[in-house]
């Protein structure tokens, strides 16, 4: 079984930045999918960006990119997103999710394990 803790959220001001962590215990495999995703006040939950451990491949949405990174740690078995430039629409729960490599890693249908969300509030 595969448990996801995420951490590292908080209220920053606009402009500010945000680490966000995601402790990941049990066995995610060889080959496996990291993936970020938000959801604001009424509104549906959104892909942000995600890691393939084949490749080191990752991507992002729009209205991220350029401003968002994630990592993966191998030793710490854990997943980051670097949140730089915050804007207030960037105002959501983050979750964290694990999956397996797929043509759906940029929705939520590709992941199998979810994380229970650290909230992110950018506001002055």
């Amino acid at each position: 079984q595969v448990l996801l803790v995420e951490s590292g959220g908080g209220l920053v001001q606009p402009g500010g930045s945000l680490r966000l962590s995601c402790a990941v215990s049990g066995r995610l495999g060889r080959y496996f999918v990291m993936g970020w995703f938000r959801r604001a006040p009424g509104k549906e939950r959104e892909f942000v960006s995600a890691f393939r451990s084949n490749d080191g491949g990752t991507g992002y949405s729009e209205s991220v990119k350029g401003r968002f990174a994630i990592s993966w740690d191998n030793a710490k078995n854990t997943a980051y997103l670097q949140m730089n430039s915050l804007k207030p629409e960037d105002t959501a729960v983050y979750y964290c999710a694990s999956g397996l490599p797929s043509s759906l890693i940029t929705t939520a249908r590709g992941y199998s394990n979810w994380g229970q969300g650290t909230q992110v509030t950018v506001s002055s």
